[in-house]
């Protein structure tokens, strides 16, 4: 597949996306990842005629299920099975499309998992290593990565979890952590023995680098996949524990294994293919699963979001890698895994312990669906974070949707149902406009159908929009109203045009917004003819159309503030915005007056600058995020405030010894720097 779609050719397609967590509801942010760019895709895909499954599911084992179903003092199952119902519920509410909804708590999943594990284990290839892991005294349980948090030994970074920094992306044992506390109990944990099987990860590294490259030179993978991928690659891929001791998973297939399962990481990726074996029981057809996992012909697309790369990239491939050296039946690999960036909420990350954002369900009982898939689609975090606002998501209702698609075919059925008698108008002499308008609508399902080829599914849905733009401007510039009464022919020509028109848009809108799109086939009273009908002149004279609606209701502001006044509150609570500190705990901030000498921008960092500053009796070097909002040459000379006492931090290895004081702009990821009057000289202490 190059950079051009064939529309004659028919692919044999595997399209995966991230198993979602059973521990909570699904947000707008899940959605704009891993799943609506896929179904997009998918819809696309069926509409082409190509040969596609669509494999998700619910991944149901780990220690928050555990820990939530403690402090509910119930049963793990009760957690995921509530879950897993309503984030099923979510998904069917907003148009998801898949084949299969899973869940990896199912005796299938658990026998596959163990397969794999056993097939590891019977060539010899994991490794028994006895390592010292933290222990919480007090809830007597080993904590996994995410349940222990500490300062970085690397960088200083107070929030690290046990192996590995998110901010600078060093991974270390858990004995170098410093400060380390129990996110479960708030106590100090102790390290204590323990013996675990792991995965030879590093014996993979070179071909899982050539694996890599050669994907990306021949399907185009995305650059925030390669440059994660890369960047562990650098680090150099190390062994990787492929149990955990606890009692919730899937259990470890050996003798003498007693409360020890499979680290979730390992065995949720296998849910997959235990999925898409449960789809081929419920088809009553046993080799489905393999005519899609085992055949080289397949094409496999993994869709996640960015904290799910290393998983998709590196881990499982290398898993079905190792399989694949000692089995027959052999397992394909993603041929592409087009990972989104995250989706933030009115400019600040979803959190459901602040009130902040929005869940699918909460959303779906005030506005329909087709508005939100379309507004998340128009702003996908393809290639950076992005963020849903509510003034965004009504603009994009009464603007785009409303205005511009709806009133166009709006105008258009009001026409011919009041000079027409309700059917297609004949197709009368075409002037340069007519024809101009006729070969845009067929080759827009190229132009379309090209970017969600290759994945670039926010500049899809811009195009779409784009031909609704420019049948209205043609609608205008015919000018039916005048023709119906001068020249009726004329008129006809124009309205046979734009139902034709009608008719692709819904074709090429389906993946998007697929509940309108099949109002629009309703009102024309013709069928989905699917991509191949696209662009093409299927509605004939005379043709009878169907009862007209309205597609999209304005959203008023009342609404819209009505949502945002909700944020921050948690059930009919106003929270606090700022948490409260002492007087004594603000004195402890130390801020001086500096002055900035010398400033540059740092390496392969779009935000930050190195900057060496005079705080009277000494200097020293800062990184501050604020490249976005200047050029180095316009801070050389200023005031600023300082705070004197932060612990030093490196950035992109880089020592920054305080942070200079800024505050946010309305314009996104800028800020500006508090400048202070030039008669204070450097060195002056803040009170």
């Amino acid at each position: 597949m190059g950079n051009s779609v064939n529309n004659s050719s028919k692919e044999k397609v595997l399209v995966t996306s991230a198993l979602p967590y059973a521990n909570g509801r699904i947000h707008l942010g899940h959605l704009s990842g891993a799943y609506l760019p896929a179904d997009i895709y998918v819809r696309y895909k069926r509409l082409k005629g190509d040969d596609i499954i669509y494999i998700c599911g619910s991944d149901e084992h780990g220690v928050p299920i555990t820990i939530t179903a403690d402090n509910e003092k119930v049963s793990p199952k009760v957690i995921i099975d509530r879950y897993h119902e309503l984030n099923k519920l979510a998904f069917e509410k907003f148009g998801m499309s898949f084949d299969i909804y899973s869940r990896t708590s199912l005796p299938l999943h658990h026998d596959t998992a163990q397969e794999f594990f056993k097939s590891y284990f019977d060539q010899g290839l994991l490794i028994e290593k006895k390592s010292f892991q933290f222990y919480d005294e007090k809830v007597k349980m080993f904590l996994p990565d995410r349940y222990v948090e500490g300062t970085c030994p690397r960088c200083g970074y107070e929030e690290a979890r046990s192996d590995e920094c998110e901010k600078c992306g060093s991974l270390y044992e858990p004995s170098e952590l410093k400060k380390p506390k129990s996110k479960i109990s708030g106590e100090t944990p102790v390290l204590k023995e323990t013996s675990h099987w792991y995965f030879p990860l590093g014996k993979y590294q070179e071909r899982l680098e050539k694996y890599i490259n050669e994907m990306s030179e021949k399907y185009g993978w995305k650059d925030n996949v390669l440059q994660y991928c890369r960047g562990w690659f650098k680090e150099g891929l190390k062994d990787r524990a492929y149990t955990r001791d606890l009692d919730w998973g899937v259990k470890v297939p050996l003798d003498g294994a007693d409360g020890k399962v499979l680290y979730v990481w390992f065995e949720a990726v296998l849910g997959y293919i235990s999925a898409t074996k449960e789809l081929s029981e419920k088809r009553n057809d046993p080799d489905l699963w393999k005519k899609y996992w085992q055949d080289a012909n397949t094409k496999y697309v993994a869709f996640i979001g960015k904290d799910n790369i290393v998983f998709h990239t590196i881990i499982f491939p290398a898993m079905l890698m190792a399989w694949n050296d000692v089995n027959s039946e052999k397992y394909i690999l993603p041929q592409n895994v087009p990972a989104n960036e995250f989706l933030n909420f009115e400019g600040k990350k979803f959190s459901k312990s602040r009130g902040w954002g929005v869940d699918v369900l909460e959303f779906l009982e005030l506005f329909s669906a087709d508005p939100l898939r379309y507004t998340l689609a128009a702003n996908l975090p393809e290639n950076k974070d992005t963020d849903f606002y509510w003034k965004e998501f009504q603009s994009r209702n009464n603007g785009d949707l409303a205005d511009i698609l709806g009133n166009f075919i709006n105008r258009t059925f009001t026409f011919v149902n009041k000079h027409f008698d309700g059917k297609v108008p004949p197709l009368g002499q075409l002037d340069k406009i007519d024809q101009g308008m006729i070969e845009l609508v067929r080759d827009y399902p190229k132009k379309v159908g090209d970017l969600i080829e290759r994945y670039k599914i926010k500049d899809a849905v811009f195009e779409m929009m784009n031909l609704a733009r420019a049948a209205n401007k043609y609608f205008n510039d015919s000018e039916p109203w005048v023709n119906v009464k001068k020249n009726k022919e004329k008129c006809a020509t124009t309205l046979n045009i734009c139902l034709n028109c009608i008719y692709t848009l819904a074709e090429l809108f389906e993946p998007v917004i697929p509940f309108s799109s099949a109002k629009i086939f309703k009102m024309l009273n013709a069928e989905n003819g699917g991509w191949i009908s696209s662009g093409n002149f299927v509605l004939n004279e005379g043709h009878v159309l169907g009862t007209t609606e309205i597609l999209f209701q304005k959203i008023e502001d009342k609404l819209i503030e009505e949502q945002t006044s909700k944020l921050g509150k948690i059930e009919g609570e106003e929270k606090p915005e700022d948490e409260e500190i002492t007087i004594e705990e603000f004195k402890k901030v130390k801020l001086k007056v500096a002055v900035i000498k010398n400033a540059e921008k740092v390496k392969k960092s779009e935000k930050l600058l190195k900057l060496q500053i005079d705080l009277g009796n000494e200097e020293r070097q800062l990184v501050a995020g604020v490249a976005k909002s200047y050029e180095p040459e316009q801070l050389i000379g200023k005031k600023v405030l300082v705070v004197v006492n932060l612990k030093p931090a490196k950035l992109f290895g880089l020592e920054s010894q305080g942070m200079i004081l800024a505050v946010d702009t309305t314009e996104e990821g800028k800020v500006k720097i508090i400048e202070i009057d030039q008669s204070i000289n450097p060195g002056t202490l803040a009170k």
